[in-house]
């Protein structure tokens, strides 16, 4: 059963690199981007197989995925909500949408909805200084976030996991 599953998830990856060139490290981060949007994360295992794929030692896969933060080597919620946490920001109100969020997810930052629809965490900075408090949800920005908003966009998420569509809000 194991080797089965090991082999699924070769075919799997397989098909998901093959419109890359493989010849070419330069590939090696769409790919990784490319297996993250389906998997929701880049497993050990996913990493080994492409590390064979393109020829090169896991180590450098590994290296490439842990390094840059939009790449997870755990699995993460359908939605990644994201707060600013920069000092205008925090100047703006931050901290009162951190418990907002906080208290309706019931988790912290760092953490994934045991149902795995929302993973929360901290952003360094999201360009939206003049517009704070900012947040990300996926890949959408949120300006000017008040506590009164959080439950709108967090419904508008929690109606999209039940619609089975992949845009929010």
């Amino acid at each position: 059963m194991f080797v089965t599953e090991q082999q699924n998830l070769r075919n799997e990856i397989n098909r998901l690199i093959e419109p890359h060139d493989t010849s070419s490290r330069s590939s090696l981060i769409p790919i990784l981007t490319q297996i993250q949007k389906e998997y929701s994360y880049i497993s050990e295992h996913a990493m080994l197989i492409v590390a064979d794929v393109l020829d090169i030692p896991p180590v450098e896969v590994y290296g490439v995925a842990s390094f840059y933060s939009f790449l997870d080597q755990k699995p993460k919620g359908k939605f990644i909500i994201r707060l600013c946490k920069t000092i205008s920001c925090d100047m703006q109100g931050k901290d009162r949408i951190a418990h907002q969020l906080k208290n309706d997810l019931g988790i912290d930052f760092g953490e994934t909805t045991p149902d795995g629809k929302f993973t929360l965490e901290w952003a360094n900075c999201l360009g939206m200084c003049d517009k704070g408090p900012a947040m990300l949800v996926n890949d959408l920005v949120f300006t000017s976030v008040t506590p009164e908003k959080i439950y709108d966009i967090l419904e508008s998420c929690r109606s999209v996991v039940n619609n089975a569509s992949d845009c929010c809000y």
